[in-house]
């Protein structure tokens, strides 16, 4: 029997895992909700494989620590990892993961659950859509804008509506997935 899957889907092995096994799936762990506003930011202008590729020199670099260590890194410690070709070496990019470390450690600072603020832009339960073929799917909602508005408000970088759309998407805010598509949630 041949599983169905999204039109996006290449047969690569590395993008069917990821299909198969985590986007549109609801995450609501901190840390990997963390990870992923990242490496979407890091996608900007590139390919999602490019990044899928990248994700375990990303992890070895960032998403093994806690956001607050991630939030200490100096300049010089951005510098040395520009010169690591396992990850995308623009220095604005790896500043961001600093960068949105230190205000993602800020709202909690405020008290903030920030994995329930997040979460909020979607009143805390996945959007199901109905999604035909997923170049119908849209590239940025209202929501998308609205989170993409108060993440930047509150110091976070690469973090436009689209970003933030493909954001929802990956981590099971929106389900987004084919209608034909046999990972489809119906609950």
């Amino acid at each position: 029997m041949t599983i169905q899957r999204c039109g996006w889907c290449s047969d690569d092995p590395l993008y069917i895992a990821y299909h198969d096994l985590e986007w549109g799936q609801a995450v609501f762990a901190e840390v990997h909700l963390f990870e992923m506003l990242c490496l979407e930011g890091q996608q900007a202008g590139l390919s999602w494989i490019t990044v899928l590729k990248k994700r375990e020199a990303y992890r070895q670099h960032f998403f093994q620590y806690s956001i607050a260590e991630i939030a200490a890194f100096s300049d010089d410690d951005i510098a040395l990892k520009l010169q690591d070709a396992g990850l995308i070496r623009h220095r604005g990019k790896l500043q961001a993961i600093r960068d949105n470390a230190r205000a993602w450690q800020k709202l909690k600072d405020a008290d903030i659950n920030v994995v329930t603020w997040l979460w909020g832009f979607v009143a805390q339960q996945p959007i199901r859509n109905d999604v035909p073929d997923y170049r119908l799917a849209p590239a940025q909602t209202d929501a998308s804008v609205a989170m993409s508005k108060a993440l930047k408000k509150n110091g976070f970088k690469f973090v436009g509506p689209t970003t933030c759309y493909a954001f929802m998407q990956a981590v099971g805010m929106v389900d987004d997935h084919e209608n034909h598509c046999h990972f489809k949630t119906t609950s």
